[in-house]
């Protein structure tokens, strides 16, 4: 019977209409390569170098929530300087992301942070097709003088970020701002081989991003704005689950998506953590 009344319930936030949101929302979303999909059916135009998915959790956010207008200028390899910076890509120049904000903006989501301290980069450099004894470990590889190299970089960001968010009031001061967090990209020791990234690693790599979530939900709450989690519902759709299930690719993805970047099903699954956010379900 309870099982029953908490599934009801369930349906019901999911069916309701948004508590927050409204249809007349100007919705602008900033972001690097975790927001916008790269490889994810389709890419869209303009701005074909960001490499953007018409199915990114923006695009869906905003059909979910009617918003009356709609601007996408999330942008693969974008850190916090491309906000206020022209970002080079392959394809050519775009313009500085905060450029998409105006003084009608009611809703912003921005992720960004991740490319600020390489830690994609960082995922792949411990990537290791060979175990010890003949590969080695990468973790260790990233301490000075007992110092964690990768924590230094996140709590060198946090300034940036609070200083990004009064950027963005500043450009939008009717929006209500979400700082969105990065999904689960390893589980507890890892699953190598499948994900050739073995124990310690996977277990540094989750450590490492479960700080850098921690210093942007931090940052959020400084700036007087929401965080939104998407490290909490990714969990049990990692790149070591099955191509069925997973919401994250590996190094060499089933579906088409970026090596160790969202997959349209994870897009879908932190859609549904947005939206229940901005809608205030």
């Amino acid at each position: 019977m309870i099982r029953s009344v908490i599934a009801a319930i369930v349906l019901a936030v999911a069916i309701a209409p948004p508590a927050q949101a409204s249809a007349g929302e100007v919705y602008v979303a900033l972001g690097d390569s975790a927001a916008s999909g790269p490889l994810v059916p389709d890419q869209v135009v303009p701005d074909l170098g960001c490499w953007r998915s018409n199915r990114n959790y923006a695009h869906l956010t905003a059909g979910a929530i009617g918003a009356a207008t709609f601007r996408d200028v999330t942008c693969s390899g974008a850190d916090t300087g491309d906000m206020y910076s022209a970002q080079g890509t392959d394809l050519g120049s775009v313009p500085p992301q905060l450029d998409a904000l105006s003084q009608d903006t009611t809703l912003v989501t921005v992720q960004i942070g991740a490319n600020d301290v390489g830690l994609t980069g960082f995922i792949e450099d411990c990537l290791n097709l060979l175990p010890p004894p003949v590969g080695d470990a990468c973790n260790d590889d990233y301490t000075e003088n007992g110092q964690d190299a990768w924590r230094i970089k996140t709590d060198a960001l946090r300034p940036k970020l609070t200083a990004l968010v009064a950027d963005i009031r500043t450009r939008a001061p009717r929006a209500r701002i979400f700082v969105v967090g990065y999904g689960t990209y390893a589980p507890p020791n890892g699953c190598y081989p499948r994900v050739p990234i073995i124990k310690q690693d996977a277990n540094y790599i989750r450590a490492t991003l479960q700080y850098f979530n921690r210093a942007l939900a931090e940052q959020a709450a400084a700036a007087g704005v929401a965080f939104i989690d998407l490290q909490t519902p990714s969990t049990g759709h990692d790149p070591c689950t099955s191509a069925g299930t997973r919401w994250i690719e590996p190094y060499v993805p089933a579906s088409p998506a970026t090596p160790f970047h969202p997959n349209a099903r994870g897009m879908r699954g932190f859609a549904d953590a947005v939206i229940t956010a901005v809608s205030g379900a």
